[in-house]
């Protein structure tokens, strides 16, 4: 039977610092609302964990172990064990994502069985009333998914294979949702964005900007343009996830004026069974 050990400071320090400094009704906030604005299409419940599994994407977000409350760590070597399961039903191996509301003792567990510890995220919030929005142009959202999913895959380089799982998720999403693009009339698609609207809060995902485009003023342009549309509907706060190496990115957010909220990471089984 597994008992609790000393682990380094790098395997722990966020869990540590996070659990200890974060607000932790805004952090069940914001993981609410985030899974609502990138709905996994299984999702099942062990006590507060919240076991998330998308066939059809490779998205961590959609596929992890996501514990909703920290005190919560009764039987877990039991319960990674009954998780993991069902992630190698899915070809695939156990995902945890870590925040703020994660036991530290859950941390201990993975890391004693050598599970990588990798992708560290940043969610950052900002307040849409006090927002000094860059006057920058307009663009305005477009109802069609399709065209938008081939300008999102298109801009992120990603393989067209993702299409109908990535469609799927857009469809599944049930908040008010802004599609934005920026395109050109010959290359293609430049830039693009989606805001999810969840009452007051609004959601900024799948931002992305053209690989040979990038440092033109096109990621601020659609990102202002978002959050205008959001600001308009009354929302009055935003929200987002960024890498934590993500330089450009951080610049051009805190630039907005978003702000770091909590942190959170991800731990992988490299085997499975």
């Amino acid at each position: 039977m597994w008992r609790s050990t000393a682990t380094t400071g790098a395997d722990r320090s966020l869990t540590e610092t996070s659990s200890k400094s974060a607000n932790l009704p805004l952090v069940r906030r914001l993981e609410a609302v985030g899974f609502r604005a990138w709905p996994a299409s299984s999702v099942q419940y062990d006590g507060s964990w919240q076991v998330r599994l998308t066939a059809g994407h490779p998205s961590n977000r959609l596929n992890s172990i996501v514990p909703l409350d920290p005190s919560d760590h009764r039987d877990i070597e039991i319960r990674v064990e009954k998780a993991s399961r069902k992630f190698e039903a899915y070809g695939r191996p156990a995902v945890l994502r870590q925040t703020p509301l994660c036991s530290p003792l859950l941390v201990d567990l993975v890391a004693a069985q050598n599970w990588t510890h990798f992708d560290e995220t940043i969610v950052m919030t900002c307040d849409l009333t006090q927002a000094d929005l860059p006057d920058t142009l307009d663009h305005l959202p477009t109802h069609d998914i399709g065209r938008f999913v081939d300008a999102n895959l298109a801009t992120d380089q990603v393989s067209a294979k993702l299409k109908p799982a990535l469609a799927e998720i857009i469809n599944a999403i049930k908040p008010p949702s802004g599609l934005f693009m920026i395109e050109d009339p010959e290359t293609g698609p430049l830039a693009t964005v989606l805001c999810v609207q969840d009452n007051d809060l609004a959601g900024i995902m799948s931002l992305s900007v053209a690989r040979g485009r990038r440092r033109e003023g096109l990621g601020l342009e659609i990102l202002t343009s978002a959050l205008r549309w959001a600001r308009m509907r009354s929302a009055r706060s935003a929200w987002l996830q960024v890498k934590a190496d993500n330089v450009p990115a951080l610049a051009l957010y805190e630039r907005i004026g978003f702000r770091e909220a909590y942190r959170y990471s991800y731990w992988r089984k490299d085997r499975c069974g």
